[in-house]
Formats: C-alpha cells, sequence, structure tokens
C-alpha cells in the first residue's frame, strides 16, 4: 500500500509541473496552435485522471485483499485453538476410558475373588443386621441337631433307592431304542444338595442327569458363548448343540458357512452328507430345517421312551411311576400304595467336550435358568465340579466342620420365609454359590465347629453385599484360582465372569422382591430358630461369649 501512494503523488506532482501555467510568458501573443495545445492538454489531463482512478480502485482492491488474509488468518488461528482443546478433550477421554477399562479388568481377573478373606473386610457390612437379634452357638446347635440331623436320616437310603430303580429304568430304555437309529443313553449321575448332603426341607427330591449321544455316524459339536462367537448378554451361561457326522470337519470348510452355487460342488463334503433331508434332521431332535439339537424335541423324545420303559419293567415293582411336571422331561413321582411318594429328577444332558460340564435341556420350575432365549439355547451346568469342589475342600477342613451346617441352616430359613411371604428370585444355588467363594476365599482353621455362628454370619453378610450390587458372580467361570484337581476346563477359567444376579438388574420387581424377603428372613431368623429349638437352661448359656457381629 505505501508503493501505491508513492505513484499517486508522483502523478500529481507531474502533472502540477507540467501544467501549462507554469510556463512563462515570453511574449503576450498568442501563439498560433493555442487551440491543438489546449487540447492535447485535456486529453492529458484525462488520461491522468483515469490512471489516478484505475490506481485508487488497485489501492481499494489490495486493501480488501489485505483485510480478507487478516480475516482467514484470524479464523485459522482460532479453529487451530479450536483443535487443540478438541484434541486434548479426546485425549482425555481416552485416558479416563482406559484407566477405566485397565480397572475393570483388574476387578474381573482377580479382585473378584477376595471377597472378604480377613475379618476386617466384613466388619464394613451388615448394615441389614441392625437391630436383629443373632441367636448364639448354644442356640444354633441345638437347632442343628434337632431339625437339621433329624431330617436327614433317612436321605442315604432314598439316595440308594432312587439311583437303583434308574439304573434300571435306563436299562430299559436302551433296551425299548433302535440302536442303529436313536439316541445312545449313559449311566445317570447325582448332582444337587442330595448328593453335597445339604437338603433340609421335604420333601426330598434327588436330582439325576443322563449324558445322551447321537447314533453313529453323527457326532455333537458343541458351542457356547465363550468359545469365540459374540453372544448377547442375555445369552451368556447358555450355547448351542449341532448335530453333525463325525467325518463332517465344520470347522476348516467354508461351505457350512457360505452358500455355494448350483454348479459348484464342495470338494471335502460330498453332496450326501452336506444336504440333508429335514425328516431326517427331525428324527435326530434338531429344530425344525436346521441341525441344532432341539431341547423340547429332547423333552418329547426322553418322555416317549421313559413312558416305553416303564410299561416293560413295571411289572417287576410294587408302585405306580408317573410325570410330576409335563413342562419338565423327567420329573418323576413314585407312588406307593400306601400313600407315600418319592419324587426325583431324571433330566437327559449333553456332554462338552470331554469335561464334566453338560449341556442340561430343562430345569425344574422356579430354578436359576428359568427364561431360555430360544429352545435351541441349552443353560450349561457345573454341578459335577461343585459336588467334587466340595468333596475336595472338605478333605482340607477340621473335623465336623461347619461349612455344610451354614448351607443348611441359610437354606432352611430361606425356605420358610418363602412359604410364609412368596417364592423370590433368590434360590439354593445362590445361597451354595456364596458358600463355595468363602470356602475358597478363607482358610481352614476358619470353618471349625465353634465358629459356626461367625461363619453363618460371613455367609448372610457377603450376600447382602451382594443383593445391595446387584452382582453374585458364578463360582467357576472366570475362576482364575479354581484347584488344579478338578480338572476345570480352562476356556470357562478365561471367560469374563458370569454374574448371576444380571437378570435382576432390570427386572426391579423381582429384584425389590428379593431384597425384601431377605431381610424379612433377617428380621425373623431368631423366632424362626427358636421354634424348632429345644428351651436352653440359662445357666448353660451364660458361660458362652457371643462372637461380635
Amino acid at each position: 500500500m505505501p508503493v501505491g501512494l508513492f505513484r499517486v503523488c508522483l502523478l500529481v506532482i507531474t502533472a502540477i509541473v507540467n501544467h501549462p501555467l507554469f510556463f512563462p510568458k515570453e511574449n503576450g501573443t498568442v501563439p498560433e496552435n493555442t487551440e491543438e495545445i489546449i487540447q492535447k492538454m485535456k486529453e492529458r489531463e484525462e488520461s491522468l485522471r483515469l490512471e489516478q482512478l484505475r490506481l485508487e480502485q488497485e489501492i481499494a482492491d489490495q486493501e480488501a485483499t489485505q483485510k480478507a488474509l487478516e480475516k482467514a488468518a484470524v479464523v485459522v488461528e482460532e479453529s487451530k485453538e479450536e483443535k487443540v482443546r478438541w484434541d486434548m478433550w479426546t485425549a482425555l477421554s481416552m485416558v479416563i476410558f482406559l484407566l477405566i477399562e485397565l480397572w475393570r479388568q483388574d476387578f474381573q481377573e482377580g479382585n473378584w475373588q477376595d471377597i472378604g478373606g480377613e475379618e476386617d473386610d466384613m466388619a464394613v457390612l451388615g448394615k441389614a443386621f441392625k437391630g436383629v437379634t443373632f441367636p448364639n452357638k448354644a442356640v444354633l446347635a441345638s437347632f442343628y441337631e434337632k431339625r437339621i440331623l433329624g431330617t436327614t436320616g433317612d436321605m442315604a437310603r432314598m439316595r440308594e433307592m432312587v439311583e437303583g430303580f434308574a439304573d434300571d429304568l435306563l436299562e430299559a430304555l436302551r433296551s425299548v431304542c433302535n440302536r442303529d437309529a436313536d439316541m445312545e443313553v449313559e449311566d445317570c449321575m447325582g448332582v444337587g444338595s442330595m448328593y453335597e448332603n445339604w437338603r433340609v426341607r421335604k420333601p426330598f427330591v434327588c436330582d439325576l442327569i443322563v449324558p445322551f449321544a447321537p447314533p453313529e455316524p453323527y457326532c455333537f459339536r458343541c458351542q457356547t458363548w465363550c468359545s469365540g462367537d459374540s453372544f448377547p448378554p442375555d445369552e451368556q451361561g447358555y450355547g448351542t448343540i449341532k448335530v453333525c457326522r463325525a467325518d463332517e470337519d465344520v470347522t476348516g470348510c467354508i461351505c457350512d458357512k457360505t452358500k455355494l452355487g448350483e454348479d459348484m460342488l464342495c470338494l471335502l463334503h460330498s453332496q450326501v452328507s452336506s444336504t440333508r433331508p429335514s425328516s431326517e434332521m427331525e428324527d435326530l431332535l434338531c429344530f425344525k430345517n436346521t441341525q441344532y439339537l432341539d431341547a423340547d424335541q429332547v423333552m418329547k423324545w426322553f418322555q416317549i421312551a421313559v413312558t416305553k420303559a416303564w410299561n416293560r419293567i413295571s411289572h417287576k415293582y410294587e408302585f405306580d411311576l408317573s410325570f410330576s411336571l409335563l413342562d419338565s422331561p423327567g420329573a418323576l413321582k413314585i407312588k406307593f400304595k400306601s400313600g407315600k411318594s418319592i419324587a426325583f429328577n431324571l433330566t437327559p444332558v449333553v456332554q462338552y467336550e470331554n469335561s464334566d460340564v453338560y449341556f442340561i435341556s430343562h430345569f425344574p420350575r422356579s430354578s436359576l435358568a428359568a427364561d431360555i432365549p430360544s429352545s435351541t439355547h441349552w443353560f450349561l451346568t457345573f454341578a459335577v465340579y461343585e459336588r467334587r469342589f466340595i468333596q475336595l475342600v472338605s478333605k482340607t477342613l477340621p473335623a465336623n466342620a461347619c461349612h455344610v451346617s451354614c448351607l443348611q441352616i441359610l437354606s432352611f430359613l430361606h425356605g420358610k420365609q418363602c412359604s410364609l411371604t412368596g417364592p423370590s428370585g433368590l434360590t439354593n444355588y445362590h445361597l451354595k454359590t456364596v458358600l463355595l467363594h468363602l470356602l475358597q476365599a478363607r482358610p481352614s482353621q476358619d470353618w471349625a465347629p465353634e465358629k459356626l455362628e461367625a461363619r453363618l454370619q460371613d455367609m448372610l453378610k457377603f450376600l447382602e453385599k451382594c443383593l445391595h450390587e446387584k452382582k453374585l458372580y458364578h463360582f467357576f467361570i472366570g475362576n482364575g484360582n479354581v484347584p488344579a484337581e478338578l480338572g476345570f476346563p480352562i476356556v470357562f477359567q478365561r471367560a469374563e465372569p458370569l454374574n448371576l444376579f444380571r437378570p435382576f438388574v432390570l427386572r426391579r420387581d423381582i429384584y425389590r422382591k428379593m431384597v425384601d424377603t431377605f431381610h424379612e428372613m433377617l428380621r425373623n431368623m431368631s423366632a424362626l430358630i427358636n421354634e424348632y429349638t429345644v428351651h436352653i437352661p440359662l445357666a448353660h448359656t451364660n458361660g458362652i461369649r457371643k462372637e461380635p457381629l
């Protein structure tokens, strides 16, 4: 811009200097060509005026350009500052997210197992215990001896009787089935409270599982939620079972995952093995037009097979056999002529690979797996490992350890409370899971018989904590500290921990009912125990010091 001003000034000075008035008049006569000179001067003046206008327009354009450049620079600078601020917030958010993720991983891999191995950890809990009178050791011992031991004496005889009859029934079932086309049934196994010796409430019910397999040349290929493929959150804990030919390599060939054209043929699988009639798959108890095992089809098959087997051997027994629940495959009841009856569950299961984990088709009513996503989704049961873990830990505990007594008392109190206020979402399986966690967390000497009161309080306080946080993790899934002696599958140890209370996060009505039932049980605990306790003289209890809550 200074150069432009200089050029304008120079033109103005030149015009002034060359103006005719600045030339001296040597004589008073007017030259002959005066008109011509004046005309040229006018033309010169006009050209200078036009040049001046052009220069002014150029200067204005330069000033506008300069302002535009300055404005653009300001905008760029502001955008840079905004970008820097945005990048800073993005980086800060990423750092916070990574810290949360690292904390979550650390909590899931190990910290969730540390559930209060020290007395100080449990001292911060127990808010619901305020104003609750807890029975002392003498009252608990009297209650256990009269109410618990007095009702479990016939359990061994009942187990022996049921197992003998179940073996005979399954042998008859094998004889009525077509060995070349029907499912192959293996020997039954006892699981649950009756075989872990903590069942206290009548009627006593034996739970037996019966593994079965397809006929040759077929086999089961199992897939779980932790096997690599993504499962929705509501399907965690479940899996699917695919019926395949034994010579079929499902994982190594893409023909099962890609739709081949009509003029293309898989070189690994023949057309006969890759395309099966739907009727053949239905004969193998699969869901319609699929290769996935259907739990409802299995239930119908098993009930028909059990009925045929009973018809073959019924003449040998002096009692009647019937199904007590039509929506459970093997909920059976033995009815004697005297009017007495014995109930037991004979449930078909599928073995997961070469382990003692099983896919179970159905659970009894009001059980852990009440809402199954579909009939092709099977729940996994770890009952065999749970029984084996309790037996393994019992060998390291003091004589007459109180771990089973704690579970029996808590199960009795919960059952009595449910009979008063109605069932809740809390089940005996949740109570057993609490005991399994505490068995792993506490030293062996803490389970001495004289510490029954303290350990029972620990179970109640830990359960209160889980209800408050809506988190009770499955004992085996995601637990890297499972004893190696159990031979537990590593794939489940490395899986993400499974929260057994997750279904109650969204179902607030059931959760509220469960919490209210727990608090009501605490308030009624002393009354329920005293109702079944022999009166103890005051002199017998004065010398007993009650451990603090």
